[in-house]
């Protein structure tokens, strides 16, 4: 995948649910990572330099090297050029979904544009654990939103007892189908389930930020993120394309991410493979292999409630089995499917 792609992720719920809180907490705990954020209205964001409320075509800097810009769903595509501009450097855009469109059309926008520089970031539906039930009758649409979504995060948790939250996680969970479902207070997910987080040179990696530290939750509570898997592989041995393809294509419920590149040895020897895929969004992207670097299968899953001793025995079973396992001509063609073209904008989905 070329450095200069930025994911894009699309973040919707409905009014209540918790979307603006759990935005703030990505900005709050932005540190070295410079986040783009698409909204309709300044309103809510809770950040002090953000004066210009509602102002519709205005781009605010936050001051931690983010941006934020108000818009509406016609703009879009004319707003992610002005934020993929390699000069602002970013490395991820959120688009909070509320009063601009149906999560379906924004998705398909993000899909459909023809910027070179965005790659699809997946679609997170907040809903709220306690008013799961009333949301529904409100808004029959949920259950369709819900089909759509990636990655659901039931928002709130804290606030229903422990039946009731394994009550609507399971509805969640059947709406949703292989979307991961993740459990969270106060808006407050890991970023790196969406994005992967830009440590400044004079961090460590998973310490506490001062930011961590002085930004608690309105109501004084801890800073406690909702837990997710990371499963890793590394492997100096090809995969094969047809066993890779079917992995992907009956990948389990809960994988939310999976990233990093591959190796096909004989059956394309003279390209590495960056794969990208989200939710049910899959893409390869063939590139030259550096020059004097080991040819290694190199991939990170990241998910929640995943098998991680499963995962690595499928990954495993994926690789190259002897001089007498050797992919034959056509076995490339599934991944080739999901290389993007140039008269392509879209990929299809996995």
């Amino acid at each position: 995948m070329s450095a200069q792609q930025i994911p894009v992720v699309v973040l919707a719920g409905f009014l209540g649910a918790g979307k603006t809180t759990l935005l703030n907490h990505l900005l709050r705990s932005a540190r070295g990572t410079r986040i783009g954020v698409m909204v309709n209205d300044f309103g809510d964001i809770g950040i002090d330099a953000m004066t210009v409320a509602g102002q519709v075509g205005s781009t605010v800097s936050l001051g931690n090297g983010c941006l934020c810009c108000a818009v509406d769903a016609s703009e879009l595509d004319e707003y992610l050029e002005v934020l993929t501009r390699p000069e602002l450097r970013l490395d991820v855009i959120v688009i909070e979904a509320s009063g601009l469109a149906e999560p379906q059309e924004l998705v398909r926008m993000v899909l459909a544009s023809e910027n070179r520089r965005i790659v699809y970031g997946g679609l997170v539906e907040v809903v709220d654990a306690a008013e799961f039930g009333a949301t529904r009758q409100r808004h029959p649409e949920t259950d369709r939103h819900l089909a759509l979504a990636d990655l659901v995060v039931v928002n709130k948790a804290d606030r229903v007892p422990e039946e009731e939250l394994r009550s609507v996680r399971e509805a969640v969970a059947g709406l949703a189908g292989r979307a991961a479902v993740i459990e969270a207070a106060h808006g407050r997910i890991d970023p790196e389930l969406l994005f992967d987080r830009v440590v400044p040179d004079d961090e460590i990696a998973g310490q506490m930020s001062i930011e961590d530290i002085l930004y608690g939750d309105e109501d004084g509570h801890a800073h406690v993120h909702a837990a997710y898997d990371t499963v890793s592989l590394a492997t100096a041995v090809p995969l094969h394309p047809r066993r890779l393809m079917a992995f992907l294509d009956s990948r389990p419920e809960g994988l939310y991410r999976l990233k990093g590149f591959v190796d096909f040895g004989a059956a394309d020897p003279d390209h590495r493979y960056a794969v990208h895929a989200v939710g049910r969004f899959l893409r390869f992207y063939p590139g030259p292999w550096p020059a004097g670097q080991e040819r290694l299968s190199q991939l990170v899953l990241i998910g929640s409630g995943v098998d991680a001793a499963a995962l690595r025995k499928e990954l495993a079973a994926c690789e190259l089995d002897g001089p007498g396992d050797v992919p034959d001509e056509h076995s490339m063609w599934g991944v080739l499917r999901y290389v993007p073209r140039g008269d392509e904008p879209e990929a299809e989905e996995a």
